[in-house]
């Protein structure tokens, strides 16, 4: 997804995780009222819920003017109440999306001086919220999400079900912006369900559209719709412009990034009328952003342009710091686009240094791909390949962040059940121990008349012994097993990163490696998911897989790397064997097609490969650097075109440090003599797979 795409998304939905104080109808389901207990009881009396309730509806349309009617309506509240932590926790809201220290820091003193003990615990999980806000606005995802972590300990019967709600909505964005899907989607159903509870559409079409930007950040499109689909039927039974903006806009990134085109500009407009018709300098904003992202998308730089210039004005005017670095980055990619390419180029990447200051390890990623494809479309193949670069780096963080808690998940799994093995063995060991004792004491006692059994306790000696010796077998064997499983990809069956960290030590004298690399990227990987579905790009990278084993002798390894990356290993340093090598790969990657169902994908890769110690000087690198010396090559191989190989025949270096230096600047060494690069290309009936 390009990064402009995701910032968008994150800012729309910003309005999803909007302060939710409501009341359930009269006749709202029975599991809100047995849930909530007196206190929703409370809430369905007083009519001040529905003042509530109207002023978070199109607060965020103007949040100073819905500041002051709450600020007028809070001695209306009874100190202590749960309609008070409502009406803070909304106020809270208001100050953080207003950038209001001093506001907000009196808001918080009230909820730290909660004046009794009948709702305490719903004013702490409201002062958490707020401070979490903070956070999230002031360069800190990560830090917001470790305030919120004590969410899971509330209760809807502590808290009621609408602080509870707000709280899950927003956590659910927040990891969503950090990388931690499968915990951002847990999040966003608890409030769901707490929506079906309460039984308002308008707040069932919020949460439904959260869940479809989280889907949509994690690539699974289908559900991203469909989600879609669902909160727009919600909203058209109760709409209001603010909710109709943010359901609009998460509608038409789906349609954009799914290629209908059409229906994308259309739900884009819609969200801009609606926008406008809130009459909010902040919603329009975004709403400019969001179009002159999709003129980005369309190649229509000097559009794009024009409408990221309409937003930079609106953000400054409303002191709005997202929607600002929103804006700045469309006018950087603008330009570039434009061939105002190192102008662009410095405001890209001020915008991509505030995010990752943040903690938005996604957007930062995907910030750095959208660069690398614009500088690569602009010429500047340097600067592409070096993008790119980080880009892999960026999204190799969050993979290790996700791999490493999966390793740790099955390390426990496979703990538990070796200390499981050891109990059950220590159990049999005492029994066999318990039948040598009898059969010891029998002998004693019937030595004379039965000395037949001192055979059968020998017999039965032997058993209990092969039962010991079957028992470790089948233990090492299970041991094995989880070994096994713990350092292979489920869907490819390859080894994965884990296996590789151990295999290498046999090919590395004293860390140093000794051997030719490969790097393979199937290009234009998200093209194939996003044109055929993710079950076929499974079936994509399922076949890859079968494709270079066939390829490879049993002794060279194959990883799958992450995501689309492939590497290899072989002991072999040949150049004449590297290249031919990596020819073979490409044919046999590239030819056929791909079949899945009634489909048939075709299918290229960009190779990058070198062999270690780097000639002519034999400098020795460990196995990191002669990955990033890889990956380096294998995306020059992309940015000149795809579909080929790269590989380093020499490098004038005669250190390491010599060869970090001339790896900044491969393009321009490659060009001055001082690397020699092999170069392959793919089969040509392939090359319409290019940009």
């Amino acid at each position: 997804m390009p990064a402009c795409a995701g910032w968008l998304l994150s800012l729309s939905l910003l309005g999803l995780t909007a302060c939710q104080p409501g009341v359930p109808e009269p006749d709202a389901s029975n599991r809100a009222q047995q849930a909530s207990g007196k206190s929703t009881q409370t809430e369905q009396q007083d009519p001040i819920w529905d003042e509530l309730e109207r002023v978070e509806r199109e607060g965020r349309s103007h949040p100073a003017a819905s500041e002051h009617v709450l600020h007028e309506m809070q001695p209306r509240t009874a100190p202590g109440s749960l309609a008070r932590v409502q009406l803070l926790a909304l106020r809270g809201y208001l100050s953080t999306e207003m950038r209001d220290a001093a506001l907000t820091a009196s808001i918080i003193k009230d909820l730290e001086e909660w004046p009794n003990e009948a709702n305490r615990r719903a004013a702490n999980l409201a002062l958490i919220y707020i401070r979490a806000r903070q956070q999230r606005f002031s360069d800190g995802l990560r830090q917001a999400e470790r305030t919120m972590a004590p969410l899971a300990g509330y209760t809807v019967q502590e808290t009621g079900p609408l602080l509870l709600l707000r709280c899950h909505d927003f956590l659910s964005f927040v990891q969503s912006e950090t990388g931690d899907v499968d915990a951002a989607i847990a999040n966003a159903t608890e409030a769901l369900k707490l929506a079906d509870a309460i039984g308002k559409p308008w707040r069932r079409a919020q949460t439904l559209s959260n869940l479809a930007f989280i889907y949509h950040q994690a690539q699974q499109l289908d559900l991203a719709r469909q989600f879609s689909d669902k909160s727009l039927a919600e909203v058209d039974q109760d709409p209001s412009p603010a909710l109709l903006y943010d359901i609009y806009t998460m509608r038409g990134i789906v349609l954009q990034t799914l290629g209908l085109m059409d229906g994308a500009q259309q739900a884009k407009q819609a969200a801009l009328d609606a926008a406008r018709q809130a009459g909010s300098d902040t919603l329009t904003s975004l709403a400019l952003g969001n179009f002159a992202d999709f003129h980005l998308n369309q190649g229509r730089y000097s559009q794009a342009l024009k409408f990221a210039d309409e937003a930079l004005a609106l953000a400054l005017a409303t002191q709005h710091i997202d929607y600002e670095l929103l804006a700045r980055h469309n006018r950087g990619i603008a330009k570039i686009g434009l061939r105002r390419v190192e102008e662009g180029k410095r405001e890209v990447l001020a915008a991509l240094t505030r995010d990752e200051q943040r903690g938005a390890d996604t957007i930062v990623a995907n910030a750095w791909l959208e660069l690398g494809m614009h500088l690569e479309r602009a010429g500047d193949l340097s600067a592409a390949v070096e993008a790119f670069h980080q880009h892999r780096r960026k999204i190799d963080k969050v993979l290790r962040d996700e791999t490493r808690k999966t390793l740790l998940e099955i390390q426990e799994s496979y703990e538990d059940e070796r200390r499981a093995k050891e109990i059950e063995l220590l159990n049999r060991d005492n029994s066999l121990k318990t039948e040598q004792l009898r059969a010891r004491d029998l002998q004693l006692r019937l030595w004379a008349a039965l000395g037949g059994c001192i055979v059968l306790s020998a017999v039965l000696l032997g058993l209990a012994y092969q039962r010991i010796r079957k028992t470790n077998r089948a233990l090492a064997h299970s041991n094995a097993a989880l070994k096994m499983a713990s350092e292979r990809d489920p869907l490819t069956g390859l080894a994965n990163r884990r296996h590789f960290q151990a295999a290498i030590k046999r090919l590395a004298d004293k860390g140093m490696l000794s051997g030719t690399v490969f790097l393979i990227d199937i290009d234009h990987f998200k093209r194939i998911n996003d044109q055929h579905g993710h079950a076929a790009g499974d079936t994509v990278l399922i076949e890859i897989a079968r494709r270079l084993q066939a390829t490879l002798r049993d002794e060279d390894l194959v990883v799958r790397w992450g995501g689309e990356e492939f590497l290899i290993l072989v002991e072999t340093r040949e150049v004449s064997y590297a290249s031919t090598l990596a020819q073979r790969l490409l044919d046999q990657i590239a030819a056929p097609t791909v079949r899945h169902g009634a489909q048939h994908i075709p299918v290229t890769a960009s190779i990058g490969f070198a062999s270690f110690p780097v000639a002519p000087h034999e400098v020795a690198v460990n196995w990191e650097r002669a990955i990033d010396l890889v990956d380096t090559v294998m995306y020059l191989a992309k940015a000149h075109g795809r579909n080929k190989a790269y590989g380093i025949e020499s490098m004038q270096a005669s250190d390491e440090d010599g060869l970090q230096e001339l790896a900044k600047g491969m393009e321009a060494a490659w060009q001055s003599g001082q690397v020699q690069l092999l170069t392959l290309n793919g089969p040509a009936r392939f090359e319409e797979s290019r940009l």
